[in-house]
């Protein structure tokens, strides 16, 4: 047991000490909100590949689909690997070169030029509030299930620590630091989760005894509950990755439109690979767990009980640079929101980058906090990660496709189709009925935004276009146009 301590110790505190000691460089080198929120729009290929693949491999794959593919089987992947990939790869191809042509930074920056600054608002409380908060939580959720199992700390202990941590690590290097960690941590994930996926495997009899013993529906892409089932589950989590912010800013930071779109596609098939792994963990695991197990304690419990702890040390290692990359590109998805859609454009439209700068690294605090908070009142993450990414895409998809290809689209149809698709979702448990609740927000929100667009006119302040095919007024211009950044350099 000691041995064991000893070894899961020594390799955590190598780990943070690398992720401090690049997190402290980029805190000395960070000189401007765009470097911090943005990279500076300069990263090459390598990086971009590398922070894609360790963002996506959070706590809802490592944990998350784990779980779900104990309890459905390999019907975990169509449902919610695949929907993920799928609408990721559609907005890199079809979505990619013009939203950089454009020149923006969040979908609140979309809106605001295509309909006036006041749209935005709500995108950014979205991205901020129901997005950014929620999900840093369940990496700071997940990172407690390691302090719980190997160390013994109690629930509000552990996830204290992981505040702490993840918070002092983003606050530190901002993107360029999580960029060039990410690109780091994707050889630790990528290589834990196949060494653990293999030791799943061979535990449990090896893939001929899995797939002997394994009732069928647990192998079939219908799962237990057939492929109406499956499609529902999909579609309540795939639309929103043409939202997610994090794709959007890792589209952003490549230094070409070239490298954007090649380091973009590439890290997104090779994910698509990686993401098989936890639902093969998920289903070798009901060989030999119990099935009451909660499904947020399999991937540490089998790290634990299958691993030698030289091994498992540096599996631990690879889920905490999943859940630490994750929460930090969370959390300043959450900053940039609310640092550039509502303090530079409704509290201090002169701020200076200093300020601004300033007021980022505040935010990035407030995220975590409020985190800390949801955390402690909250479990089950993949359930609360399914209902946000529905919540999302019902207020948000909709509009976000009317803008970039229906030139009528008004300020006044975007608002009633936000609105209609976010009360729509929300009221839905009340309601009682058996309408699947994603395709009730999504007809809403199609609702408000049909006849809200067919019943009004363009207002003064909005820039009519087909943003797919004609340009705001800041496209193909340099980033300070839609940004006040770089010209408040003191």
């Amino acid at each position: 047991m000691i041995e064991g301590f000893s070894w899961y110790l020594s390799y955590i505190v190598v780990y943070f000490a690398i992720m401090f000691g690049i997190g402290f460089y980029y805190f000395m080198k960070v000189k401007s909100a765009d470097d911090y929120l943005i990279g500076g729009w300069n990263m090459g290929f390598w990086p971009i590949v590398g922070t894609v693949i360790s963002t996506w491999c959070g706590a809802s794959v490592f944990i998350g689909t784990v779980g779900l593919a104990f309890n459905v089987g390999m019907s975990a992947y169509l449902r919610f690997s695949f929907a993920s990939i799928f609408f990721t790869l559609l907005l890199i191809i079809v979505f990619g070169k013009c939203l950089r042509r454009q020149r923006l930074y969040t979908l609140a920056d979309l809106f605001g030029q295509r309909f006036g600054p006041k749209v935005g608002i709500i995108p950014s409380i979205l991205s901020a509030f129901i997005y950014a908060i929620p999900t840093t939580a369940m990496q700071y959720i997940a990172m407690n299930t390691i302090w719980t199992t190997i160390f013994g700390l109690d629930p509000t202990t552990g996830l204290i620590l992981s505040t702490v941590l993840i918070f002092a690590f983003t606050v530190l290097g901002g993107l360029p630091g999580t960029i060039i960690t990410d690109a780091l941590q994707a050889i630790i994930i990528v290589t834990g989760i196949i060494i653990l996926a293999v030791a799943t495997v061979k535990f449990a009899g090896g893939f001929e005894h899995i797939i002997e013993v394994t009732p069928p529906e647990y192998l079939s892409p219908a799962g237990p509950f057939g492929y109406q089932e499956v499609f529902l589950y999909f579609l309540s989590v795939g639309p929103f990755y043409l939202m997610w912010q994090s794709s959007w800013q890792r589209i952003f930071a490549a230094k070409t439109e070239k490298i954007s779109f090649r380091a973009n596609v590439t890290a997104v098939l090779i994910c698509s690979f990686i993401l098989l792994m936890p639902c093969i963990i998920g289903v070798a695991s009901r060989l030999f767990l119990p099935a009451d197990i909660n499904g947020d304690m399999i991937f540490s419990r089998v790290v634990k009980d299958l691993l030698p702890p030289y091994i498992g040390g540096f599996i631990y290692c690879a889920l905490l640079a999943a859940l630490v990359t994750g929460a930090d590109s969370f959390i300043l998805q959450g900053s940039s929101s609310l640092t550039h859609d509502l303090y530079r454009r409704l509290i201090n439209p002169d701020a200076t980058n200093k300020q601004i700068l300033f007021v980022s690294r505040i935010t990035v605090l407030f995220v975590a906090l409020a985190a800390f908070i949801v955390a402690m009142y909250f479990s089950g993450i993949l359930a609360i990660y399914q209902w946000v990414l529905r919540l999302t895409a019902t207020t948000l998809v909709l509009p976000f496709l009317a803008t970039m290809f229906v030139k009528r689209t008004t300020k006044t149809g975007v608002l009633c189709g936000m609105v209609g698709g976010l009360v729509s979702t929300l009221i839905w448990p009340l309601l009682g009925i058996t309408f699947d609740q994603t395709i009730f927000g999504f007809l809403f929100s199609f609702l408000g935004l049909f006849f809200g667009s067919m019943l009004s006119k363009h207002s003064p302040e909005e820039f009519p276009a087909a943003v797919m095919w004609e340009n705001l007024p800041c496209a193909n211009a340099e980033p300070e146009c839609n940004s006040v950044y770089a010209d408040k350099l003191d």
